[in-house]
């Protein structure tokens, strides 16, 4: 039928204003034959404006009357439709939201009748309810067709909003448990000789347990079975596993109705690999044995639903108490940071943000935030053990245990998340989590919701508002109710008691609770302006603590820096301000003594944590080391205050170099942990080694000032040797250094020597005083003729001896020389005096290369320390720091010559360049720096941990947790990190058995 112009522009407008998208497409449907007596009613067009999508809607109320067994039938429909508003709202309403439903009533025409009943008791239907519902199904076709007649009423309350989302949530979840027993009914029937046999209980489990279920989700069970009477347990245990089987494919298979939902018993004891139904017994054994802190938090919503219910009942009484013991087991605190780390492991980086369930801010971070306070704390308080979450969420609200106002939003995001879960999966009743990007679906979302204005940018700015809300709190959940029990604040807010405190602290895996109490008392107590943004930054504080191997060292660090520096406002401010200043700051102060101890000695190093002009964590070169120790020396009255300055510099920049460091290693919320070990190896390395030499440059210049003036007698070069001339120390190396000098015109030979020794003498002596700066040792033991010789010779010295007396291990420790301060034309002239010695033409004869070999034996057999573990020594053991560096550098003495790239100091570009030439293969090449980056990486670790230098791995349990948070082990996996340690030096040591001692 062809409207006239006006009338069609008319419709036209009218249509757009209810929220048509298509209104040309809704013009043609209402002027279809099935619509001819109503297409005039406002009402109808009214009502289909009152919709999540009026297209949507029309569409579906179209496809019903076509649907519907002749005129008679279709005609009571619209009649009913226009008369009764509660039919109205409820049948469009659900027409508007879900495809999948409109296409069940398209194919059951009849079933709109389902929607008719308005009596008080259809308003909350329960169990029973739902049963007499199902009772007419005979088969699982049928049984399919009788529950979406039922989720069809479900819908219908909930998108009319006459429900709210927690009790939209229980109603599926009461379904669900018609439906479980309805299916075992039906497997009962088909093999009553099973059913004769054995006793079977159907568990819920998940949000099915909760009560609080979502459309469209599997049902998580558990099945428990005894035999029935006398009958034997091994056939009665078969015949409950054939039903339980049964009722499962009854509820999954797809039929020519679809599928119900899947029904997965995989949280039950050892999983897929575990039989499918157990005795009580048997489940009992498991739980005292076996269970891990999953399975016992999967505990909480346990609750008997099919089945025998009394057997049910017996499962739950006897499980119930080694829940509520959970807490209290020796692994908990690393099993809960597990499982805090695995929540969104897994989750495609693509679907991070649009993940309702798992993503950052999500459904999850309640759930895992309300169970693990329910772990904590329900075994001295029976209030808080519902499975619900809401409800839990209200008990722990209500006990103290979480911040009243911090529950509320709590509340408030976890309903807005879980009503748009629902609308999500009702459109087409499929199992999804993602919240889509197509403008049709964000409006008809937005709108299901009651955001008419924009419903796209208000459904958007709503997420995203509860998101951070649940971000920002889920954490402050177990901090900020400490908090309060400490600092007596918020009058009329109940608190937690003092062992409720302590508690959680254990929980949390503080080892000393009653410390860490005393600790937050101390910061966050008072009415001053510093408790009050303390009070705001613990929360936050404490959570990335209890993340470290020790959170107690954290919390107490974070103390004392605070004493030091609580009254300079710039500290709070940054801590405030900052975005990664107080995450940098917490991960600094758990992971180990160095970093503490280096900032203790001088808190406004705090500074550089920030992202702002502190300067950040990025090392500074050398050049810019050196001129700033330079013009500290030049302000000095002496060299005592010339070469404190200096030190001060090298504290301070120690620091920076192992903050960077640790959060490299640790990562951040928005930084993961750098990938790349050897790029962490290289930046300590190259960081420490450039510092140590601006720091002597810098004692160098305040002795010569003091002694000489502008002048001395002599030129004067420092030589770096081993670690120091490689670029690779570590944070606990020694400098290995050469001294080498040259008179100047006119001063004679022992005047400059004097001049010369005296410098040596007074720089060492002034690195080592003692003082709040760590000391600098030097170390000249490989200059030559070793402790028995010179400590300073003339370069026409040195010349005379390596071309006299040169032995092996002297030509061979000169590959790591390398200029590092003083006269820079001196130093040139030094190296290209060795060059010929470390890098002969021709190559290394075969009796050096011997000796060499014979060295490196009797070091592994003299200098390992006695009841080491060779295999987890860095530094000595087969495998670790020695085999990988005398191996390269026995390449780089045999092909140093011929080959350019060979012709460095440094270890990973000596092996990259021997790898280059085709001296050694690929995969040995990377077997070898593999192990050097690890072994490198080992005794980093043990000295920030440790503040003390060591090579093997710690004995204290805690301290060799912290060198595998280093390593990116989490908790628990100490042995993953040993056992990798193990294999990795195993492969090294087999590529130095064929070329190091194989002959090459």
């Amino acid at each position: 039928m062809t409207s006239a112009p006006g009338r069609r522009s008319s419709i036209f407008t009218r249509l757009l204003r209810h929220g048509f998208t298509d209104p040309s497409a809704a013009e043609r449907l209402l002027d279809s034959p099935e619509l001819a007596t109503v297409r005039n009613d406002p009402v109808l067009l009214d009502a289909l404006g009152g919709t999540a999508d009026p297209d949507l809607a029309l569409h579906g109320l179209v496809r019903l009357l076509e649907a519907q067994d002749g005129a008679t039938d279709r005609q009571e429909l619209l009649d009913t439709v226009i008369a009764a508003k509660p039919l109205r709202d409820r049948l469009l309403g659900v027409l508007g939201a879900s495809e999948a439903l409109a296409e069940h009533l398209a194919r059951h025409p009849r079933d709109w009748q389902a929607l008719v009943t308005y009596e008080p008791r259809d308003l909350h239907p329960g169990v029973e309810e739902f049963e007499r519902g199902l009772a007419d199904a005979a088969d699982p076709v049928a049984l399919r067709v009788s529950y979406r007649r039922c989720l069809l009423s479900i819908a219908a309350r909930d998108v009319c909003g006459t429900v709210d989302v927690s009790q939209t949530a229980a109603e599926l979840a009461d379904l669900a448990t018609a439906t479980l027993r309805a299916a075992l009914a039906l497997a009962a029937a088909g093999a009553p000789e099973d059913a004769a046999l054995c006793r079977l209980a159907v568990i819920a489990m998940g949000k099915c347990g909760g009560h609080e279920l979502n459309y469209v989700s599997d049902v998580d069970v558990i099945f428990v079975g005894e035999a029935a009477g006398d009958a034997d347990e091994g056939k009665a245990l078969r015949a409950a596993t054939r039903l339980a089987s049964h009722m499962m494919r009854i509820c999954s298979e797809t039929t020519v109705e679809g599928s119900i939902w899947p029904v997965d018993a995989n949280l039950r004891p050892e999983g897929r690999n575990g039989p499918l139904v157990r005795t009580l017994a048997s489940h009992l054994a498991y739980y005292q044995r076996w269970a891990k802190t999953w399975e016992f938090q999967a505990l909480l919503k346990a609750r008997p639903v099919a089945g025998d219910l009394a057997l049910g009942e017996e499962y739950t009484a006897a499980l119930r108490p080694l829940v509520w013991q959970a807490a209290e087991r020796e692994n908990f605190v690393a099993d809960v940071q597990e499982m805090r780390r695995r929540v969104v492991a897994n989750i495609p980086a693509a679907e991070v943000e649009r993940q309702l369930k798992l993503g950052p801010g999500g459904l999850r971070d309640v759930e895992f935030a309300v169970q693990l306070l329910q772990l904590v704390h329900g075994r001295a308080d029976a209030s808080l053990r519902s499975g619900t979450t809401l409800d839990a969420l209200k008990a722990l609200a209500a006990g103290g245990y979480v911040g009243r106002a911090d529950a509320a939003q709590l509340d408030e995001a976890y309903r807005f998340l879980r009503s748009l879960e629902h609308r999500i999966q009702l459109h087409r009743l499929r199992r999804t989590h993602l919240v889509p990007e197509a403008e049709a679906d964000l409006r008809r979302l937005g709108r299901s919701l009651g955001l008419r204005t924009d419903p796209v940018a208000e459904l958007t700015r709503e997420w995203r508002r509860h998101t951070t809300v649940v971000r920002r709190l889920h954490e402050k959940l177990f901090y900020r109710p400490l908090l309060d029990a400490v600092a007596a604040l918020a009058p009329g807010e109940a608190r937690l008691s003092a062992e409720a405190a302590r508690e959680r602290m254990v929980a949390l895996g503080y080892a000393d609770p009653a410390a860490a109490l005393r600790h937050l008392e101390a910061l966050a107590s008072g009415v001053t302006r510093k408790a009050a943004i303390q009070r705001t930054l613990l929360p936050v504080l404490l959570g990335w603590f209890a993340d470290s191997a020790d959170p107690d060292a954290g919390l107490l660090n974070f103390r004392k820096v605070s004493d030091a520096l609580g009254k300079t406002p710039w500290y709070l401010r940054l801590l405030r301000d900052e975005g990664a200043a107080a995450e940098n700051l917490a991960r600094v102060l758990s992971a180990g003594r160095l970093a503490p101890d280096l900032l203790m000695r001088a808190p406004e190093a705090v500074a550089l944590l920030g992202d702002g002009d502190g300067g950040g964590l990025a090392p500074r070169s050398r050049a810019a080391l050196e001129q700033e120790v330079l013009a500290a020396v030049r302000r000095a009255d002496n060299a005592v205050q010339g070469v404190t300055a200096a030190r001060g510099v090298r504290r301070r920049e120690l620091f920076r170099t192992a903050a960077a460091d640790i959060v490299g290693s640790y990562g951040t919320e928005s930084q993961p942990a750098e990938a790349d070990q050897g790029a962490l190896v290289d930046l300590v390395g190259g960081a420490v080694s450039d510092l140590t030499a601006a720091t002597l440059a810098g004692t160098l210049r305040a002795v010569v000032r003091e002694g000489w003036g502008d002048t001395l007698p002599t030129r004067f070069a420092v030589i770096g040797m081993g670690r120091f001339g490689g670029h690779e120390l570590g944070y606990g190396s020694d400098a290995d250094v050469l001294f080498v000098h040259e008179p100047r015109d006119g001063v004679g030979e022992r005047e400059a020597s004097e001049a010369a020794n005296k410098v040596v003498a007074e720089m060492r002596r002034l690195l080592q005083a003692p003082s709040a700066d760590p000391p600098l040792l030097i170390d000249a033991d490989l200059r030559p003729e070793g402790k028995s010789g010179p400590m300073v010779r003339t370069l026409g010295s040195y010349e005379a001896y390596y071309r006299r007396w040169a032995l092996v291990w002297e030509r061979h420790a000169l590959l790591r020389a390398e200029p590092v301060a003083g006269d820079e034309d001196l130093g040139r002239r030094f190296v290209e005096l060795i060059d010929p010695l470390r890098y002969p033409a021709g190559g290394l004869e075969e009796d050096a290369a011997r000796e060499i070999r014979r060295l490196k034996a009797r070091m592994e057999a003299e200098r390992l320390p006695r009841g080491a573990d060779p295999k987890l020594h860095a530094k000595l053991g087969p495998g670790g720091l020695s085999d990988v560096e005398w191996t390269v550098q026995l390449l780089q003495l045999r092909h140093g010559a011929e080959v350019p790239g060979l012709r460095t100091t440094r270890t990973r570009e000596a092996l990259a360049a021997a790898r280059e030439a085709g001296l050694l293969a690929e995969e040995d090449a990377a077997f070898l720096d593999e192990a050097w980056v690890l072994a490198t990486r080992v005794r980093n670790a043990v000295m920030l941990v440790r503040g003390r230098a060591g090579d093997t791995f710690p004995t204290v349990p805690r301290e060799l947790a912290a060198v595998g948070r280093y390593l990116g082990y989490g908790p628990g996996h100490a042995g993953d990190m040993l056992d990798a340690y193990r294999r990795t030096a195993r492969r090294a040591r087999g590529v130095v058995e064929d070329l190091f001692y194989g002959g090459l």
